[in-house]
């Protein structure tokens, strides 16, 4: 008996402390701070695109994606973001993944969605159906290195934060890069099927956005926020 009372407060003492445990990783120290650059202003929102649905950028922390008019054939990408950038965030507030898609792809999209619910209802993932026009539009007010694909997909998503900007890295040079001198080279996208980028780079990112708003809201943000005019000035 006395081995047993001991362990169910032990158990309950970890299940407190783990959260408590995984949110300090989560927000590193403001002393280290830097916040995500920006790297492209007024994104296109989405609004009015499905005049059933109320989704929009403005306001939310989103991951956008675009699948085009064959989505299925990008389930790889989808599972990826899903399993290391969705499953990791989705309890944030205001956060949220959208894939846009084309109008005609309701039975992909049921067909994806399957492998994609398999575990839990994707509360905060939503798919947006477009004309091609309007899809086109979205993609070209993001800075890209690459255009759409001929099925206007792409294994890329982007970082999109409250005001319409586009985040990333202005500098994404290794410490060994810079000390070479290496041209400079930014991020502005995050490829889904490289797991090693979406997982650490992309995902570090997150976080760092994150522990931006949440200083925000405790009124403790200062901002150092980097945009790619400024350095061009």
């Amino acid at each position: 008996m006395k081995k047993r009372s001991f362990k169910k407060p032990l158990i309950l003492g970890l299940l407190f402390f783990l959260p408590v445990l995984f949110l300090l990783f989560l927000y590193p120290s403001s002393h280290n701070y830097n916040a995500l650059d920006i790297v492209k202003e007024n994104v296109l929102d989405i609004s009015g695109f499905d005049k059933s649905s109320e989704i929009q950028l403005e306001g939310n922390l989103t991951v956008i994606g675009f699948l085009g008019i064959k989505p299925i054939e990008n389930t790889i990408m989808a599972l990826n973001l899903k399993e290391l950038i969705y499953d990791k965030f989705k309890g944030f507030k205001r956060f949220q993944v959208l894939m846009l898609v084309s109008e005609d792809t309701q039975e992909q999209i049921k067909l994806l969605k399957k492998e994609l619910y398999q575990h839990d209802e994707l509360k905060y993932w939503h798919f947006v159906y477009a004309n091609e026009n309007q899809i086109k539009k979205v993609y070209n007010s993001l800075s890209s290195k690459q255009g759409l694909d001929v099925n206007l997909s792409t294994n890329n998503v982007f970082i999109i934060d409250k005001d319409l900007n586009q985040r990333g890295r202005l500098d994404d040079r290794t410490d060994r890069e810079k000390e070479k001198n290496t041209p400079v080279y930014g991020l502005n996208s995050y490829n889904c099927i490289q797991i090693a980028e979406i997982k650490n780079k992309m995902g570090d990112d997150m976080r760092i956005l994150f522990t931006e708003y949440r200083q925000k809201r405790k009124g403790k943000f200062d901002s150092t926020t980097r945009r790619a005019d400024d350095l061009k000035k």
